[in-house]
């Protein structure tokens, strides 16, 4: 087979996926960053940009930004804690199996489904908050925190952490034994391994994997729209708003300008992303 019959052949291939990325990313991105620079009538516009600057808009921005970046911190060090745990046992024993398919489970449990968990668990009425009311203990004392942004902070951390585990857990199988052997040889204690070794190789990943679970978290909707009904206290929940609000009328296309402000902010992460990952990508080499 010739060289040119591969390539053929390979963009066969990539043809499927080629069609996927253009209906559901680039086409759907075109059409929210267009509608941003429109008015109700369809004339040209920067009007819907310019209220980026808003003072409201910025600080829902900033909202989204600290939430994702806690709940990213929080998934990675606690995520990169279970795969330390995991690292000793055998990759088809029961207890690494059962973990690793709770994790590809948790990962993708979100949504509505996640939202309705919580609130059956801790919300007002939730079997463990009823439970601790009868211990005496209210842990709604000082308001609903639990449908406020604050309480956004446990569901995303309990997708975040799985997905660390799946993202994180390939970097760190990758550690060479012959790296761990030639440190003991030296006259290397396992703290000097890992402080001179261990981190420096693994600190690309982690931070790969933290801007992943940001950029994850900063675009996540479904499971904030669920339980933080009331409100826009993040930018995905500000762009249902200018989409759906019957009080605050012709402001449709502000959600465009929103979209092109997230799609921004996930386009760096995700730039910042792939040059740490190529840096990564040496010592897994």
């Amino acid at each position: 087979m010739t060289s040119a019959t591969r390539s053929t052949w390979a963009a066969i291939g990539l043809a499927p996926f080629a069609a996927y990325v253009l209906l559901f990313l680039a086409l759907p991105t075109v059409l929210a960053v267009a509608s941003g620079l429109v008015d109700a009538d369809g004339a040209f516009t920067l009007d819907n940009m310019a209220a980026l600057g808003d003072p409201v808009i910025l600080a829902t921005f900033a909202n989204s930004t600290w939430l994702s970046l806690l709940t990213a911190v929080i998934g990675a060090v606690v995520g990169a804690l279970v795969c330390y745990a995991l690292l000793g046992l055998s990759e088809t024993g029961a207890v690494r199996t059962a973990v690793d398919a709770a994790a590809g489970v948790f990962a993708q449990f979100g949504g509505v489904m996640l939202a309705f968990a919580f609130i059956a668990t801790i919300g007002l009425q939730g079997v463990v908050t009823q439970l601790l009311l009868g211990a005496g203990i209210d842990i709604f004392a000082s308001g609903p925190w639990i449908y406020e942004l604050p309480g956004l902070i446990l569901p995303y951390v309990f997708f975040q952490i799985p997905l660390m585990v799946i993202t994180f857990m390939p970097a760190l199988s990758a550690l060479r034994p012959q790296w761990a052997e030639a440190n003991l040889t030296l006259g290397g204690s396992r703290a000097s391994f890992w402080t001179r070794i261990g981190i420096p190789v693994l600190a690309p990943s982690f931070l790969a994997c933290t801007l992943l679970l940001f950029a994850n978290a900063f675009s996540s909707y479904a499971t904030a729209a669920a339980l933080a009904s009331q409100g826009s206290q993040i930018v995905p929940l500000q762009i249902r708003t200018a989409l759906t609000s019957e009080t605050v009328l012709g402001r449709e296309n502000l959600a465009g300008a929103l979209a092109f402000g997230m799609i921004v902010v996930v386009g760096v992460v995700m730039w910042l992303y792939s040059l740490v990952q190529r840096r990564a990508a040496r010592w897994r080499g």
